[in-house]
């Protein structure tokens, strides 16, 4: 197997229809991306499934080295919830590398809402894959 992005990432990708989209940007240290949460991603009524939260952290960890030539996966990822995330409500969820000690990263994130309330925070652990496996 040859790990390489084929537009499929139910995160970023461009190719699949029921994946979330997601573009990012640098903003000095940081790597950004913003969201906007609708039904499709509801856990309780009105609230953002918990495992999009996650998945949005781990992207903009994983994907601010995989997108600088550092193709990473994620080796263990923590996710700390600290308020419900609304749906309709935009989000910004953000990262940076905190520790690099190749084929080993380590990264923080946050993501917050419309008000600048942090909704959720997380560390990771990211590895560096090899071209086959």
């Amino acid at each position: 197997m040859i790990w390489r992005e084929d537009g499929w990432c139910v995160a970023c990708g461009d190719k699949n229809p029921r994946g979330l989209h997601l573009k990012f940007r640098e903003e000095g240290e940081w790597y950004v991306c913003d969201f906007l949460p609708d039904r499709y991603h509801q856990g309780w009524e009105g609230i953002v499934h918990g495992g999009i939260i996650a998945t949005l952290l781990d992207e903009v960890m994983n994907d601010q080295l995989s997108r600088k030539g550092e193709p990473v996966a994620t080796a263990e990822l923590c996710v700390r919830y600290k308020l419900p995330a609304r749906l309709g409500v935009p989000l910004r969820i953000r990262a940076r590398v905190t520790r690099e000690r190749p084929p080993l990263w380590e990264a923080e994130g946050d993501v917050t809402d419309a008000e600048g309330r942090v909704v959720a925070t997380g560390t990771a652990k990211l590895m560096r894959v090899r071209a086959e496996l």
